[in-house]
């Protein structure tokens, strides 16, 4: 698995219980869906994500390098 699908696939997940856990408990909830959505587009534009980063030094491989 590379960088790129786990920050995809771990954002969607967070997005996805977020939103069941602000149906089911609290509105509230909805404050990490905002948040995975601002961290979103703010990697979109500065190519930096921190995720990213924890991966990277733990030996998760970028997708550029797996194809090499």
């Amino acid at each position: 698995m590379t960088i790129q699908r786990f920050v995809l696939g771990f954002a969607g997940g967070v997005v996805l219980l977020s939103t069941l856990l602000a149906w089911l408990v609290s509105p509230l909830f909805l404050i990490a869906t905002a948040f995975v959505g601002a961290n979103l587009l703010q990697s979109a534009f500065t190519r930096w994500c921190l995720l990213a980063q924890i991966l990277r030094r733990i030996g998760l491989h970028d997708e550029r390098t797996t194809w090499a």
